[in-house]
């Protein structure tokens, strides 16, 4: 990990497009701002590891849903046939 000192009103590059700024220091919170192109998301690391989350979810299916879909495949009860 890289460590800085920067003061408000100070920047840090990162790569050629992504700048950010030190906005305001108020006791133990910072105030960022970051300037980065539309195609780079930028989250806050709980909403990002949310984001995370919610996603293996969705792209794991519960167990009764592969019964399901298995069944609809074998052309079992559930196929309606």
């Amino acid at each position: 990990m890289l460590v800085l000192t920067r003061r408000p009103g100070e920047s840090i590059m990162i790569g050629d497009d992504i700048v950010v700024t030190v906005l305001d220091v108020r006791g133990d919170v910072v105030r960022v701002g970051i300037k980065a192109p539309r195609s780079v998301q930028v989250h806050r690391e709980e909403v990002y590891l949310e984001l995370q989350r919610a996603n293996r979810e969705a792209a794991s299916p519960s167990e009764s849903a592969v019964e399901a879909l298995s069944e609809l495949l074998k052309g079992g009860p559930m196929s309606g046939a």
